[in-house]
């Protein structure tokens, strides 16, 4: 505790701090076996009212946790915070080893997590000065539920170690500096709702072993170097709801197959993957609670498939910056509905035709009119493709930020699986 507040008389002012004058940020519960006594079980340092802030030079040290044997919950946020010392003028030599202090870098030490069983959640969040590599002792959390370790400054590769944790239902490594290839062992996450590895650098293929996350819901691999395609097994992820896979190289079709058959998709985020040819007709038709798709920013041609309209709860549609050509013949109704939220700009070889759209839609659509009756530069949008290509979302990088700020708000409360899950509903109001 010393280590983190930057201050050496704590532990002789709170000898006992479940008993003496409640501490903020420190929650205890009686022990189940003996409820005379008092345990520690939740831990929570922030930039907020309700809890305390770190102070600079925090450290992680392992007494933190070995300390404390009955802690559930740890929660530290803004703590490691790499200072500019070059940002304004330090008068005195006091103010610049304090400076100092604050703007080294902290790692995770190992030994922090071996009196730690029963930890339940642990959210490391916005801490830029926490570096290096994230701990494979990590995986010996074996009650661990929610791993939240987002915008950090972690480097490396993940540790393949944390497959072993099968009771963790939620992930969030987002906003790091993390390196490789997905590993396999992920699939052992059995419990796993929730996984969020958006914004580093992994590279390599989608692994076989996401088809084994059968109780996945959320899956946000955005703003990587991933490459496609998706592997088959994800076919077999039936509750998945939120697939955001924008800004990957994944640069071949969206396999019909597989989105297809997610038939509770509500949000599909492709933009910016190197998709190319037709936007398959029948790919979305079972998605009935599709609420947000963005296919933008991509490589695809041929017509609109007009069944797009036929989505009922369809409120989204994003396929602008693509070879997207013939009529547009999307139902008038639906272009209404959508209004501005139906993006199809930036595809040059789009025309509208004459009368079937008022002035003011066929303004936004951004397109022509079509040169002839027959259509212009290609066939109505209801037209055939049978190829298999699908899925994009510009703004789902905006969605991860927004599941981030929901979600880790909830976290120290306890599990945040319904603010995380609820924040994904307006997200779609954002997009484009």
């Amino acid at each position: 505790m010393a280590d983190l507040l930057g201050d050496p008389t704590w532990p002789q002012l709170h000898r006992r701090p479940c008993t003496d004058t409640p501490w903020p940020g420190l929650q205890c519960e009686l022990a189940p076996d003996d409820a005379r006594h008092l345990r520690a079980t939740r831990l929570h340092f922030g930039p907020d009212v309700a809890t305390p802030p770190c102070r600079p030079g925090a450290r992680l040290a392992a007494p933190v946790l070995l300390g404390l044997p009955h802690l559930k919950t740890l929660s530290l946020f803004g703590c490691f915070v790499v200072a500019d010392l070059s940002s304004e003028p330090i008068k005195s030599q006091e103010m610049r080893a304090h400076a100092a202090a604050a703007a080294a870098a902290v790692e995770l030490p190992p030994a922090l997590f071996t009196n730690a069983s029963s930890l339940e959640q642990l959210v490391l969040k916005s801490n830029p000065g926490l570096t290096g590599r994230i701990p494979a002792t990590l995986s010996d959390l074996r009650s661990l539920r929610v791993l939240s370790l987002s915008q950090n400054g972690f480097r490396g590769e993940i540790p393949p170690e944390l497959g072993r944790l099968a009771a963790l239902q939620q992930l969030d490594l987002s906003y790091n500096n993390l390196t490789g290839e997905i590993p396999e062992e992920i699939g052992g996450m059995e419990s796993l709702s929730i996984l969020d590895l958006s914004w580093n650098s992994l590279a390599g293929g989608l692994p076989a072993a996401l088809g084994s996350l059968r109780m996945l819901e959320k899956a946000d691999l955005s703003h990587n170097e991933l490459a496609g395609p998706l592997p088959a097994s994800m076919a077999g992820l039936g509750k998945l709801q939120y697939l955001l896979l924008q800004e990957n190289p994944i640069g071949t079709a969206v396999p019909a197959a597989v989105v297809g058959s997610l038939r509770r998709l509500q949000v599909v985020g492709m933009s910016g993957c190197g998709l190319t040819g037709p936007i398959p007709r029948g790919a979305f038709a079972a998605l009935a609670s599709l609420a947000a798709l963005s296919l933008d920013r991509n490589r695809l041609d041929g017509p609109i498939p007009a069944s797009l309209a036929a989505l009922p709860r369809l409120g989204r549609l994003n396929l602008s910056q693509n070879r997207l050509a013939g009529e547009i013949a999307l139902p008038a109704e639906f272009v209404a509905r959508l209004g501005r939220r139906l993006d199809v700009r930036g595809n040059d070889e789009l025309c509208v035709g004459r009368g079937r759209y008022g002035g003011a839609q066929a303004s936004y659509l951004g397109a022509p009119p079509c040169a002839a009756a027959g259509g212009g530069s290609g066939a109505a949008v209801g037209g055939t493709s049978s190829s298999p290509v699908e899925s994009s979302a510009g703004a789902a990088a905006t969605a991860g930020r927004g599941f981030r700020v929901y979600g880790i708000a909830g976290m120290f409360g306890g599990m945040v699986y319904h603010l995380l899950m609820l924040s994904c509903i307006p997200f779609y109001e954002t997009m484009f």
